[in-house]
């Protein structure tokens, strides 16, 4: 499985059915997505293995709870259909890196950018490398990425509070497609994490863990 490198979206759909095909052990690992700049890009270390766990659960997915990290710049990228990157402070992506990140998302990949505070002044124009034609836009309530296994009539839910501010979801559109989700001023990562460790109400990380599945299951289309 690592050794095939997705080249297009129809390789991209291909990989990614094998997440959801029952077989003797599991078929497909989560990424985090590590970058330059200085930024905390190893945040919430539990976050991705739970939330792997929880959607082999109640998603029937296969994944295994044991995530990859891997380099922006570096091709193991086109392994995982589906990216996560979190952090709180600087992001830098070089040419090469912007340019390698956007070959993956125009071919099929996602990524999920999860500001665990402090990270939105720099992942913008992070972004802005790799897309410099597009923007993000705040995703409405009805988009589809609220609507799947589970209902999130009002968006994105608040998890965890820094500043009072209003939780938002912002997407990057390419070409009519949605290739990269940013969670904004909610933090859903640590509601991802081991109970202990912020010790969120276990109503609030089911949100998150929900929110969470939500997101797989639309880049999945399971």
């Amino acid at each position: 499985m690592k050794k095939i490198l997705l080249k297009t979206s129809l390789f991209a759909l291909l990989l990614t059915s094998f997440a959801f095909v029952k077989s003797d052990g599991p078929s497909l690992k989560l990424a985090l997505l590590k970058y330059g700049g200085g930024g905390d890009w190893y945040a919430n270390p539990t976050s991705l293995s739970n939330l792997a766990s929880f959607c082999n659960k109640f998603l029937n997915t296969n994944f295994d709870p044991n995530y990859e990290t891997v380099e922006v710049g570096s091709m193991e990228i086109f392994n995982y259909p589906l990216l996560h990157m979190t952090g709180h402070g600087n992001v830098v992506f070089s040419a090469q890196e912007a340019a390698n990140l956007r070959s993956y998302l125009t071919s099929g990949g996602f990524l999920h950018i999860d500001d665990n505070y402090g990270m939105d002044p720099f992942v913008r124009p992070a972004m802005k490398r790799v897309f410099p034609e597009l923007d993000f836009v705040e995703l409405p309530f009805n988009h589809p990425i609220y609507k799947q296994k589970y209902d999130f009539p009002n968006g994105i839910p608040k998890i965890h509070e820094h500043d009072k501010k209003g939780p938002k979801g912002y997407g990057l559109i390419w070409k009519g497609r949605l290739v990269s989700y940013y969670s904004y001023e909610t933090d859903l990562g640590d509601g991802w994490e081991d109970a202990e460790v912020h010790k969120n109400p276990e109503e609030t990380r089911i949100k998150a863990l929900r929110m969470g599945a939500n997101i797989v299951q639309y880049v999945f289309r399971i």
